[in-house]
């Protein structure tokens, strides 16, 4: 099954430095991106805070998906540019990275239609989609049963990775370009004076600054209001269940039912291949609960049984839970606020800060140093809420 892999390492348990150019809270995938692309831009005086350990929050699961299948371009466009980042990744370093595809099988011809019109925009950057037959989907994915179904989008590119791997290759590139990592160290407030940053207070210090990017997922909205910043994240609870496969040799896209939200991909490598199994809970609440909850496995299983019978009844011999960073329309909250000098964000991704947190990373590197990103990231503040009604990502999970 997903072997438990240790933290990665935090540089050594180095000191709290009394000043640094740029502040990133945070030690997920995104402040590793941030801390990466920041070095990279030039910028050699980076310190990056985490209250726990590097990678041991929402980053911290066992597996992550890497798909460029959304339905809006800004989110394409950061997935299908940090896909590519993920590849070359893995090809230095190994992470993991396993493109078996992802596969979104349908129901109804309204997601026929909506998966097409996806497709075309993904085409506009590069991306090979495309709509196919049951039949199809069903020799990719040999679970499923074919008679609730009318089609299902692809993407053979697709797949997923070991965040961990990935957080810790690129934390160990950004320390190799000068960037300080400080874990086990609770920011505890932001001073601000005449609307301009000038530290960050710890529980282990204070630190000069006068530039700050959030980057702390679930918890962000508590570093937001000490900089006076309304970031809206709110925490979930997703669960995931892992199982060992009915049949071990056969190799399974990354499948998921786009009406229940029901997924399913391969949990390891090797011939002896387990499954891991999940879905969305819209009953479950808002809250920073982490412990893993085996009374949803009644509603999994009847999921299952609707899409995949032969998954239904598998033994789950391992459980996970941990948080979703949910913003209200389901993307991402990039950008630099507009009432406090030099408060820059990458949260809120709602279950693709993986996904995304290459490109993420060197945009937001990229606002600090003051050039233009690859992409305009401006629909993505986190003002956007008080201004116009937001619009909904369609292909989320």
């Amino acid at each position: 099954m997903v072997p438990q892999e240790t933290a990665p390492s935090s540089g050594g348990g180095a000191s709290l430095p009394a000043r640094a150019e740029v502040v990133v809270v945070g030690g997920g995938v995104l402040g590793a991106s941030i801390a990466l692309n920041l070095t990279r831009a030039g910028v050699r005086d980076v310190l990056v805070v985490e209250s726990s350990e590097v990678c041991s929050g929402s980053s911290g699961k066992p597996i992550g998906g890497v798909r460029a299948q959304f339905s809006d371009p800004l989110n394409v466009a950061l997935a299908a540019r940090s896909l590519g980042f993920y590849e070359r990744l893995h090809a230095d370093v190994g992470i993991g990275l396993d493109q078996v595809g992802y596969l979104f099988l349908l129901r109804q011809a309204g997601h026929v239609a909506s998966f097409e019109a996806a497709a075309a925009v993904q085409a506009g950057f590069g991306v090979e989609s495309r709509i196919i037959d049951v039949d199809e989907a069903r020799a990719l994915f040999p679970y499923l049963d074919p008679a609730p179904f009318i089609g299902a989008a692809w993407t053979p590119r697709d797949g997923h990775a070991r965040p961990r791997a990935a957080v810790a290759a690129m934390m160990e590139q950004a320390a190799a370009g000068g960037a300080t990592v400080v874990d086990r160290c609770e920011v505890t407030g932001i001073d601000v004076r005449g609307g301009e940053i000038t530290g960050v207070r710890t529980d282990a210090g204070t630190v000069a600054t006068s530039t700050v990017v959030c980057a702390a997922g679930a918890w962000s909205r508590r570093i937001g209001e000490m900089a006076g910043v309304d970031l809206p994240v709110e925490p979930v609870k997703r669960q995931i269940a892992l199982t060992r496969a009915p049949s071990p040799s056969v190799r399974i896209p990354f499948a998921i039912d786009a009406s229940t939200t029901f997924y399913v991909h391969g949990a390891d490598s090797g011939r002896d291949r387990g499954l891991l199994l999940g879905m969305s809970d819209p009953a479950q609440p808002v809250g920073f609960e982490r412990a893993y909850d085996p009374s949803w496995l009644p509603r999994l299983r009847e999921l299952a049984q609707g899409f995949a019978p032969a998954l239904a009844d598998l033994e789950v011999t391992e459980g996970w839970a941990g948080l979703y960073e949910q913003t209200p329309d389901a993307n991402a909250l990039i950008g630099e606020a507009p009432g406090v000098g030099r408060f820059l964000y990458a949260t809120g991704f709602s279950g693709h800060g993986f996904c995304q947190a290459p490109a993420a990373g060197e945009v937001v590197a990229d606002l600090v140093v003051g050039r233009q990103p690859f992409v305009d990231v401006r629909p993505l503040r986190a003002e956007r809420f008080a201004e116009s009604a937001p619009v909904l990502e369609a292909n989320i999970v």
